[in-house]
């Protein structure tokens, strides 16, 4: 395609704008009266929309007959693992200030950090095996196997939203509907496979 390179471009900048959002906010100081909370749940939000952007690409190019726009998926993916960082780093840095102790009886005991941790943790060889060279190494069907991982992180990255939320479930029941859709197009579509 023509324009690929303009698209994957501006594609790429665009991915970087909740970033620079939350840093002008931050230079502002218009963070509001808890800047952490809100870096926080931003990273956080930001890693689920591109973790469902992530799922809505292959869809998206088997609907519309799109091939190019499997070529942006290891992209969005690397920003699922960019912005999983970030909230990650927010969480250990300012909000735990690297305290290992706290750190762990946090995850063990509060269920939606254990399930956002065990997420990250999930994500980390999916970030590591993204490239050509990776592919290559472990064969395309063992890379398949392992980037289908994706489901699970997804899942768990919704369940981490919804239990953080304490009354208003509003947002992540629209996280979860959404995942689901997708995930069902995709059940669909192999079960036709098979039939």
């Amino acid at each position: 395609m023509q324009y690929f390179p303009v698209i994957k471009g501006a594609l790429f900048f665009a991915c970087l704008i909740p970033l620079g959002r939350l840093v002008w906010f931050g230079i502002n100081n218009q963070l509001g009266t808890n800047p952490i909370e809100r870096i926080t749940h931003s990273t956080g939000e930001w890693t689920l929309i591109f973790l469902m952007l992530t799922l809505c690409i292959t869809p998206l190019r088997q609907l519309s007959g799109w091939s190019w726009l499997i070529k942006l998926r290891r992209m969005v993916g690397l920003y699922v693992f960019f912005y999983a960082c970030l909230h990650f780093i927010t969480y250990i840095w300012l909000d735990q200030f690297f305290d290992v102790a706290a750190i762990v009886k946090d995850v063990i005991k509060r269920p939606f950090i254990t399930v956002g941790f065990a997420a990250f943790i999930l994500l980390i060889p999916l970030a590591i095996t993204s490239t050509n060279a990776m592919l290559k190494k472990l064969g395309g069907k063992h890379w398949q196997s392992l980037h289908r991982l994706i489901y699970l992180i997804a899942i768990l990255g919704v369940l981490h939203f919804w239990w953080l939320v304490k009354k208003d479930i509003t947002e992540p029941l629209i996280y979860a509907v959404i995942l689901a859709s997708l995930l069902g197009y995709r059940v669909m579509k192999w079960r036709q496979k098979v039939v």
